[in-house]
């Protein structure tokens, strides 16, 4: 892989250097510098002329902050010739802000994308969008992997006979019936609303989950209100355990320590598409948090573009016997 170049922002060192470790390849060395007047600029030491060139920064408080460096490297590859430029975006904060649900409201999904295009991006890889339609928001290829393959392989291994995948809303009904199809155990979902950024109400979850243990799914978890609300429920409701497991553990406000303090709640996992501070990683009880990565997963999705061959083949066969391995 001699043409391909990869650097990395300041979101998550971590994570680059860790796909550059499954690649074989070296992370390319990049210098970020703020003027006295508060601007950023952006220096990516390495050769790009005529390269295949990967930026990794997911978009992670401070948001703001990661977005304008990934902006200035964008534009700084492509002004450095490179032969093409693909956005390594393992977290779209973004995403989030998908659809117009209030008068004179903005839709930053949509605008951010265009700034990267704008700045000069070719392609993004990213994983697990908060909702399918901001794959369209991008005028340009994007390759959405998802992490569904590594959090099952977490599970498979355990006694999964009286288990029940729940989805907190409809909204990700789709992608726990996914899940639970890899585990072969039942689906059910909550009947969610949300008011706020940290109220939200669960009144039901569909399916039948009494005395059984459940393993919530959820795309991401900042405050963990969502969360919070639905582990009263299933409470309520009479499940035996819980289990929570998401791709992006953001993890804001205490969110980690507050889900942990739940009697029902045995086990939180999440991956590694965001970094997870010290001291909200201490909040968990012990034992109880695990990380997994997903660098594999990337690195792979980064040799297939690179190389030309197709991205969405690592997910064909998703359908495997719990406790035997997934493919």
């Amino acid at each position: 892989m001699r043409d391909i170049a990869v650097f990395s922002g300041s979101a998550h060192r971590e994570l680059a250097a860790e796909i550059c470790s499954e690649l074989g390849v070296e992370l390319q060395p990049s210098k970020l510098t703020r003027f006295a007047n508060d601007c950023l600029e952006v220096q990516l030491l390495a050769n790009c002329r005529e390269r295949d060139v990967f930026l990794i920064q997911p978009l992670v408080a401070p948001v703001q902050e990661n977005l304008v460096e990934l902006l200035l490297m964008i534009n700084a590859a492509r002004g450095a010739s490179a032969a093409r430029v693909t956005v390594v975006m393992p977290h779209y904060a973004y995403a989030r802000s998908d659809k117009k649900d209030a008068p004179r409201i903005s839709i930053g999904g949509r605008l951010m994308a265009d700034l990267m295009v704008a700045a000069g991006a070719d392609r993004v890889l990213t994983m697990t969008l908060h909702s399918p339609q901001v794959h369209g928001f991008f005028s340009i290829p994007v390759d959405h992997l998802h992490a569904l393959r590594e959090l099952a392989s977490h599970f498979a291994g355990g006694d999964l006979s009286n288990t029940v995948v729940v989805s907190p809303d409809l909204g990700n009904a789709k992608e726990a019936a996914t899940f639970a199809r890899m585990l072969q155990v039942p689906v059910a979902a909550g009947a969610k609303q949300r008011f706020a950024d940290d109220k939200v109400s669960i009144t039901s979850v569909i399916g039948d989950i009494a005395g059984r243990d459940v393993i919530v799914l959820d795309d991401e978890i900042a405050k963990g209100s969502t969360i919070l609300e639905l582990v009263r429920v299933l409470r309520d409701q009479g499940v035996k355990s819980v289990r929570v497991a998401c791709t992006h553990g953001l993890f804001a406000a205490g969110a980690l320590g507050r889900i942990g303090a739940l009697d029902e709640v045995k086990e939180i996992v999440c991956t590694n598409t965001v970094p997870i501070p010290a001291d909200e990683r201490a909040a968990a009880p012990e034992g109880t948090f695990t990380v997994l990565s997903i660098a594999p997963a990337i690195a792979e999705a980064m040799r297939r573009i690179h190389d030309g061959e197709s991205v969405s083949a690592l997910f064909t066969a998703e359908t495997p016997v719990a406790g035997q391995g997934l493919f």
